[in-house]
């Protein structure tokens, strides 16, 4: 433990952003991603629960339910639920329990068991009961309607479901914070999409999970398939790939591509930004800037600052500050380099001197925590990476507005807040692709959410279960899109 530079007691974590080496941080906190379901059995005892509960949290885990399945004079058999770290403090739960004469019969993972036959099905919506059901909805009715989309293809968007679907489509290089795990691996995320598409913004979709030999291949094979949707949504593709194949789609297809990495992202950030500056009286445009991580996120944060009229932006990337003076091979390195940076800061440590907000679009280790303590009075700290954000709450000084991409903090960063009702609101204004106007309209629907009464430390950023977010980003998109949402037909 080390003396921090306000005096502060702080975990010492002393790595730059070329520093690989594992570093110390405080532990994730218990939460439902690992949630199990112990079954014991042990004597009978009057004090049993209590003492299940007291060997349960003493190793820092958190009891949510406990169950007596059945009691008899040989022992009774309790099924006690909780939420632990990580696979290794479930390991030692059950070494503790036993230690506490008790017999683990069996764990059970939740969240394996939650996702048993996959999330998603397709539910028809007309059914089947006669023969002159069979007969409209398939042969011979059906050739009628291929007919005339034939004749007039316009007419696909009111015929079918076209006009309600969306393809998801990832070819898994880049799935979540763990990497390239191959379009297979990345099928329970694309579920997980699916489902929030639906619950929240009413959109059917499908994903489309893609093992294809280079990134040419996975840009023909969207084409091939985009007939069948009213948009394409990009996910979990690495950069810089993913640029190359977002510019390559949207400039051949009539419908709209958005990168919710890049874009869903950048979108809820530069909201939750806006906000941050109502609550501490900072004007956007004159703040100071400091965007650790130049990939697909942090790239798409940067120019949506840079297009919000932020001056003094500085984008770093493992070697440091991006200027106009490093040559980089990276297209997208160099586009950021030429317009950011003005005062041509070259370390870390002096871009953070003094400034305002620090967004973390990297991984934990690529920046010291104590150099945060340096930046302006009531600092704005977004530290997205995700599971183990770059910066944790307990390592700020007091005052900083904090956020994370975890549920477990508040002001969670989430491009959940963003996508279903950006395309709920493309698809209802039958938008031909996506545009910067689009983009605005979302993010300042998604500020405005959060009401003068409810913007504090903790609330400036709105819950992606908020009831009218994702209503009031649909409407906001489709109106920028040149359609007034209320005026849409969503048959």
């Amino acid at each position: 433990m080390v003396r921090t530079p306000l005096g502060r007691t702080s975990i010492s974590v002393r790595s730059a952003i070329t520093d690989n080496r594992t570093v110390s941080h405080p532990p994730v906190a218990p939460g439902a991603a690992y949630s199990v379901t112990i079954r014991l059995e042990a004597p009978t005892d009057p004090q049993l629960l209590p003492r299940i509960a007291q060997t349960v949290t003493s190793e820092g885990a958190v009891v949510v339910a406990m169950d007596l399945v059945d009691v008899s004079v040989g022992g009774a058999v309790v099924d006690v639920t909780l939420q632990a770290h990580d696979e290794a403090h479930v390991s030692r739960l059950e070494h503790a329990l036993t230690a506490a004469d008790m017999r683990v019969r069996n764990t059970s993972d939740r969240v394996f068991l939650y996702h048993l036959g996959g999330k998603i099905e397709v539910t028809p919506r007309r059914t089947v009961r006669t023969r002159d059901d069979m007969s409209m909805a398939y042969t011979p009715g059906v050739g009628r309607i291929s007919t005339a989309i034939a004749e007039d293809p316009e007419r696909a968007w009111r015929l079918t479901a076209k006009g309600t679907s969306v393809a998801i489509v990832t070819n898994g290089s880049a799935v979540l914070g763990l990497g390239n795990l191959g379009p297979l691996a990345a099928l329970p995320v694309m579920e997980g999409k699916a489902v929030i598409f639906k619950q929240f913004g009413n959109v059917n979709a499908y994903p489309l999970c893609l093992d294809v030999p280079s990134t040419q291949a996975l840009i023909d094979a969207t084409l091939a398939i985009a007939p069948g949707f009213g948009g394409i949504n990009l996910e979990d593709i690495k950069a810089p790939e993913c640029f190359e194949v977002e510019l390559a789609l949207q400039a051949q297809l009539d419908i709209p591509v958005f990168h919710d990495d890049q874009h869903g992202t950048a979108i809820v950030v530069l909201a939750g930004l806006i906000n941050a500056c109502r609550l501490t009286g900072r004007e956007l445009k004159r703040t100071r800037v400091v965007v650790v991580g130049v990939g697909a996120a942090g790239t798409a944060i940067t120019l949506a600052l840079i297009d919000a009229g932020v001056g003094d932006v500085i984008a770093v990337d493992k070697d440091g500050p991006l200027t106009r003076e490093r040559p980089s091979t990276l297209p997208h390195h160099q586009r950021i380099a030429d317009c950011t940076n003005p005062r041509g800061v070259t370390t870390l440590t002096d871009a953070l001197k003094g400034a305002d907000v620090f967004i973390g679009a990297a991984m934990r280790g690529s920046v010291d925590p104590e150099l945060l303590w340096t930046m302006a009075p009531r600092p704005i700290v977004f530290a997205l990476s995700n599971p183990v954000p770059e910066v944790f709450a307990e390592e700020m000084p007091d005052g900083a507005l904090f956020a994370t991409g975890r549920s477990d903090y508040p002001n969670q960063v989430n491009n959940s807040l963003c996508f279903p009702g950006f395309f709920r609101g493309a698809l209802d204004a039958r938008a031909r692709s996506v545009t910067s106007e689009m983009k605005l309209a979302a993010t300042r629907a998604i500020a405005d959410t959060v009401t003068d009464e409810q913007l504090s430390v903790g609330v400036i950023i709105p819950s992606m279960f908020a009831s009218n977010v994702h209503d009031r980003v649909a409407k906001a998109v489709a109106e920028a899109a040149g359609a007034p949402a209320s005026k849409v037909d969503r048959a």
